[in-house]
């Protein structure tokens, strides 16, 4: 057998390995829904929906929460292919994830490292990343990891001397590493594509060509000018897509950043108790939670500085006993940390305002860690006798199976919005956003669910720590005492829902609309014109101002209120029929038939504009 024949059948045997361990512990997956934030990311995204949207999705970095265009073109394939079931998205993510625990392994066997299969199984298998694959709007780190390993992958047939002996199977002596820059085609422009592909699906990709500065380092044990000159292009593409990604996140995190701003020192001391958590969740992968508690970061209590000073203190031994352990260790270490840094609270991020540590923050950083906590193994056992090593292989399956067996229990807790909330109240009782949320979904439910929708939002109210969190509680709250009829209660939430975050458009409209079913006309539409005020460009703010203006006898200025909603492309059935019952008031009924009969074009069921295009048509309305 040729060594290509048997690379290949190698190749085959561990996916076929890789492959059926990841369905069937991601099984349960299968039968999930959708979750948090796959509203905004699929089910409600309108730019899958169409061509022009896929062209927006690439050209404008508003038309997406985040500019990801590779992650939505994927999902708008998928939209074309099956429309909004999920079962199609969950599995792309498992067999993505499968597909990244096999480039992981052709990674780290070309490298020569020790290990390799089982620390890619145990990536394949470990419990931390069932959040980043049962959970679709993660498809950024399954998909940003299939092109940051193809592009590592890549870069390595660019680096290396021309013999086949460079990409060595496990347990022989890999060669140095030298960089062969004759060319710029080839693995190098292949490994520049992939790279951009994944800073497309992921920005914390960035930290590639930095980890490929580690990889050599470790492998020659020096850098050289001709290692950094062909990085700087993978440089500067990734400063510049981050620019784009912090750009988006200032403006994501808004005015409630003040509310859970850090200092310098604050953001050290976080940095350092972060690395700890995400070592600690990779050794012991117990109580993993979609959203754990906060801590409060406090400089004033020095046992906090323990965990930067401890962080350290691990980079300067591993560094001083490089030449006793090898580079190895503090090679790992590096690449752990340093594909933390996006994650580590040097920049601020939205989630923060809820936690500061995600389990999907880790999925690329966790290949550090792992190849090091089983490379240090596997020369442990390479150094026993050959009687231990039948025991060393059942401690490996056993290790194996009870990984398998936490993330098939974790991928059940992904099953839909219910079940997940739920879950992280039971891990965190003080968790505001779990109860703001799971109220927001038992209230959708309708009114057998109000009782415990409000118990939800109240107990949210004791444990919330931010203005703008207690703001969307009242909001809430209000929002369903109206539903109930229990109007003063209602006007006394949305009120303090206003107080507590007062650049909130909606919160006036909504009490706006109670002062007006009320007859407080004139108070309500103070509220209006307050919210068009915080946003111009508010299609709600302008439809209910209209109406208001409609009410009061004034049908040309609220005329022009209602064109803006449909020049803003929102709510146009509404729109057309406000706007016909104004051009009615002013006189003007045959454009007042046309506007009521655009409403029922847009939506045949409008049963107030077909019973008042009817009246317009009567003989009496001549």
């Amino acid at each position: 057998m040729t060594g290509l024949n048997r690379s290949i059948a190698h190749s085959a045997l561990v996916i076929s390995l890789i492959l059926p361990a990841t369905l069937a512990v991601y099984w349960p997956v299968l039968d999930a829904g959708f979750v948090w934030d796959d509203d905004d990311y699929v089910t409600e995204n309108l730019a899958l929906r169409d061509l022009g949207g896929l062209y927006r999705v690439w050209t404008w970095a508003g038309a997406t929460p985040q500019y990801y265009p590779m992650v939505f073109s994927t999902f708008w394939v998928e939209y074309h292919l099956w429309g909004l079931n999920p079962l199609g998205y969950h599995l792309v993510n498992v067999l993505l994830h499968a597909l990244n625990a096999f480039l992981l392994w052709l990674l780290l066997r070309r490298l020569g490292v020790v290990g390799a299969l089982p620390a890619s199984v145990i990536f394949a298998l470990h419990p931390v990343h069932v959040e980043s694959v049962a959970w679709i709007t993660e498809r950024k780190n399954v998909l940003s990891g299939l092109f940051y390993l193809l592009a590592a992958l890549s870069y390595l047939s660019f680096v290396r001397r021309r013999e086949p002996t460079l990409f060595t199977s496990e347990g022989e002596e890999a060669p140095k590493l030298e960089c062969d820059d004759r060319s710029p085609g080839g693995g190098y422009g292949l490994a520049l594509i992939f790279f951009a592909l994944a800073l497309f699906s992921k920005t914390v990709t960035a930290s590639l060509p930095a980890a490929l500065l580690v990889v050599l380092w470790w492998k020659r044990g020096r850098i050289n000018k001709r290692d950094v000159a062909p990085l700087v292009p993978f440089f500067a593409v990734g400063l510049v897509l981050c620019a784009i990604t912090l750009w988006m996140e200032r403006h994501h995190v808004g005015a409630a950043g003040r509310e859970w701003s850090l200092s310098c020192v604050d953001r050290v001391l976080l940095a350092g108790r972060t690395c700890w958590f995400y070592a600690s969740k990779l050794v012991w992968p117990i109580e993993l939670s979609f959203i754990y508690p906060r801590w409060e970061i406090d400089a004033s209590r020095w046992l906090q500085f323990l965990f930067p000073l401890g962080a350290l203190l691990v980079v300067v031994l591993l560094w001083r006993l490089r030449r006793r352990l090898g580079r190895g260790p503090i090679a790992a270490i590096l690449l752990f940390g340093g594909t933390l840094t996006p994650a580590l609270g040097f920049f601020d991020v939205f989630p923060f305002r809820y936690s500061f540590v995600a389990d999907h923050f880790q999925y690329l950083a966790s290949i550090g860690m792992i190849v090091l906590i089983v490379g240090a193994a596997a020369t442990l056992l390479q150094k026993l006798a050959a009687t231990a090593r039948g025991f060393a292989v059942c401690l490996t399956g056993a290790v194996l199976l009870g990984l398998g067996t936490l993330s098939w229990g974790q991928t059940h807790i992904y099953h839909d919005l219910e079940r997940l909330w739920r879950d992280v109240i039971a891990k965190d009782p003080n968790s505001w956003i779990a109860y703001n949320n799971l109220g927001r979904l038992l209230a959708d439910g309708g009114r057998e669910h109000y009782e415990e929708a409000e118990k939800c939002w109240r107990q949210a109210l004791t444990v919330g720590e931010f203005a703008t969190d207690l703001s969307k509680t009242h909001g809430n709250l209000g929002e369903l005492y109206v539903a109930q009829g229990r109007i003063e209660e209602a006007i006394e939430h949305l009120s303090e829902a206003i107080r507590c975050d007062p650049e909130r458009p909606r919160l006036y409209i909504k009490l706006g609309h109670v002062l007006a079913m009320q007859g407080r006309l004139p108070d309500a539409m103070r509220l209006f014109a307050t919210a068009l005020q915080i946003d111009p460009q508010s299609p709600d703010a302008h439809l209910n101002y209209g109406k208001g203006l409609r009410r009061m006898g004034k049908p040309d200025q609220a005329i022009h209120h209602f064109r803006e909603v449909l020049m803003l492309q929102a709510d146009p059935a509404e729109a057309y029929y406000e706007l016909g019952l104004a051009l009615e008031q002013k006189g003007d009924l045959e454009a007042a038939a046309e506007a009521l009969s655009a409403a029922l074009e847009i939506d045949p069921d409008y049963t107030d504009a077909r019973r008042d295009l009817k009246r317009l048509d009567t003989p009496d309305s001549e």
